[in-house]
Formats: structure tokens, sequence, C-alpha cells
């Protein structure tokens, strides 16, 4: 097994999309956080706009936020996967 088969992804899950928004779209707005860093569970990693409102997505474990997969400014769905932590 390697390492990357541990890593855990940040996504932006229905649980994170506001239930009163029909909209399937949105777009990543800001990265708090930056590859290499290291995040607690629940710390707001990132931001997503979704229909005009800001949306904090929180890391979901705590580690090192290895990768990130969709840059600011990037369009995202529902079941994007916008990045990934290696847990501690």
């Amino acid at each position: 097994m390697s390492a990357s088969d541990d890593r855990v992804a940040v996504e932006a899950a229905a649980a994170v999309w506001p239930d009163d928004v029909d909209e399937e779209e949105g777009v990543v707005v800001n990265w708090f956080a930056r590859e290499g860093r290291i995040v607690t569970e629940g710390e707001p990693v990132c931001e997503i706009q979704i229909e005009k409102v800001d949306v904090d997505v929180p890391a979901p474990v705590g580690g090192e936020l290895v990768e990130i997969v969709l840059a600011e400014d990037a369009e995202c769905t529902r079941d994007s996967i916008l990045g990934w932590i290696d847990p501690e």
C-alpha cells in the first residue's frame, strides 16, 4: 500500500452544499491552506461560492494538505474532489 492510498478527499460534498440551493455548480473562491500545510479536522481549508453564497469547506481529517486538485476560480460540483489530505 502506498502513502497515496491513505489520503482522504476534501470534497464539495452535499453535506457542505446548502440544502436550499438548487444550483449544481459552484466556484472555488479561496484556499485558506496551501499544499504542505498541516490542518486540523474541521478547520476550513477552502471556500466555495454557490449562487452568490460563500461556504467554508472543512478538513474531513487532520493531517497534511498534500494536493490541491481544483485551484481558485475553478468550477466545482457537489461531488467534486477539491484536494487531498494525508492523515496524521
